[in-house]
């Protein structure tokens, strides 16, 4: 087997990534609307099953990583494509809020075993610590999403319906996303990888402190990834609601809203290429201080500030994405990698849920100066990300 991740397998992976997103994360932008018309609910109550089923993803996360590191992430992103296809064909055949609901928390159980960190935890027991620049290959595949599933499903809603649009879904699931995951190498490391054993990073082995840095890093990084999650699903939900209450005009927010995209995929071009180079702590530091800086700027020049505000908001949440993988891998290494990144993300998926109803009631009370949370708690994760210890792990021969 290949010591390094093949530009094949990374592509396969981002494709199925892409769709798994575009038919889960992004379907209710597009969907929810007609869904609840036809349904008999409210709008809201569509949101509010999809919230449920990010509060499923979290409490299903550790468990689907402590699989992928017993057996390798295959067998887990195959099962995800039926389940994601059942959960799917649960919301084009719902008749009403039970079956909305229940097919939500199905479309849940996937979203916590086959998004982003089940790939990176596929990835990290394939490759180990050769897994970085993979890692970054699949979100810039998979970061293109939104402009893919966005106009698709509204394309099929608009020809067969919001049922056929999810029974389309679900049946790619089941024929280029079953193929694509079952593609994915058996073993679990390649033969290079288990010719080297991971040294602890943090600090001197055997001490009592090392533990006690290590629950640090832990409960460190699983607000630093509260906070940004949290500040990227509110702006998924509220930027241009925000750029506009801050006197920007609905054109401009829209334009806006346009360029958070294609930010956050030059980022990752930057992370793949000269950021590469660096620790993933130095890189996560200046990402998670690009949404405050444009925020600062929002709020003292107003809409002419507006597109710095969104592309610096963009670029910042591209490479933060990175580091949900990365930093997990760098500070504590490969072994427990699927399972530690279950539990490091159950905060933000919870945060994610939150988040549009939270900021949402904070931009009805004080308009534009919403933007102020985000922007604490941006500098919160800047300031526990200077609290981390930057140390590079050590890779020692094993004896």
């Amino acid at each position: 087997m290949a010591t390094e991740p093949s530009s094949s397998l990374i592509a396969r992976l981002g494709i199925a990534q892409t769709l798994a997103w575009g038919s889960t994360y992004y379907l209710p932008a597009m969907l929810a609307t007609p869904m609840a018309k036809d349904l008999g609910v409210s709008t809201p109550t569509v949101f509010a099953a999809f919230s449920a089923a990010l509060i499923v993803s979290a409490l299903i996360g550790p468990s689907a990583g402590r699989m992928i590191d017993r057996t390798g992430g295959r067998s887990v992103l195959v099962a995800t494509s039926i389940i994601f296809a059942l959960g799917l064909a649960g919301l084009g055949f719902a008749q009403g809020p039970v079956g909305l609901v229940a097919a939500w928390l199905v479309l849940g159980v996937g979203m916590g075993a086959g998004l982003y960190e089940a790939a990176f935890a596929t990835l990290v027991a394939l490759y180990g610590n050769r897994s970085r620049g993979a890692i970054t290959g699949i979100t810039l595949i998979a970061g293109f999403a939104s402009t893919v599933g966005w106009p698709l499903s509204t394309f099929m809603e608009a020809h067969i319906g919001w049922r056929g649009a999810c029974l389309a879904w679900a049946g790619l699931h089941l024929t280029l996303g079953l193929l694509l995951n079952a593609s994915m190498p058996r073993s679990l490391v390649s033969e290079d990888t288990k010719q080297y054993e991971l040294v602890p990073a943090t600090l001197e082995p055997s001490s009592v402190a090392e533990s006690d840095s290590q629950r640090f890093a832990s409960y460190a990084l699983a607000f630093v990834f509260a906070a940004t999650w949290f500040i990227s699903t509110a702006m998924a939900a509220h930027l241009p609601r925000l750029l506009q209450a801050g006197g920007a005009t609905v054109a401009t927010a829209v334009t806006v809203g346009a360029l958070i995209g294609p930010a956050q995929v030059g980022a990752r071009i930057l992370e793949f290429g000269f950021l590469s180079r660096v620790h993933p702590l130095l890189s996560a530091r200046i990402a998670a201080a690009l949404h405050p800086i444009g925020a600062l700027a929002f709020g003292l020049a107003g809409a002419p500030a507006a597109a710095l505000f969104g592309v610096l908001h963009g670029a910042g949440n591209g490479i933060l994405t990175i580091a949900k993988g990365t930093l997990p891998l760098f500070i504590f290494g490969p072994n427990g990698y699927g399972h530690r990144q279950g539990i490091l993300m159950v905060p933000a998926r919870v945060a994610q849920a939150f988040a549009p109803w939270l900021f949402g009631i904070c931009l009805d009370a004080f308009g534009a100066r919403a933007r102020w949370l985000s922007s604490v708690l941006g500098v919160g994760a800047i300031v526990v990300l200077m609290a981390i210890q930057q140390v590079e792990q050590p890779l020692a021969k094993a004896a």
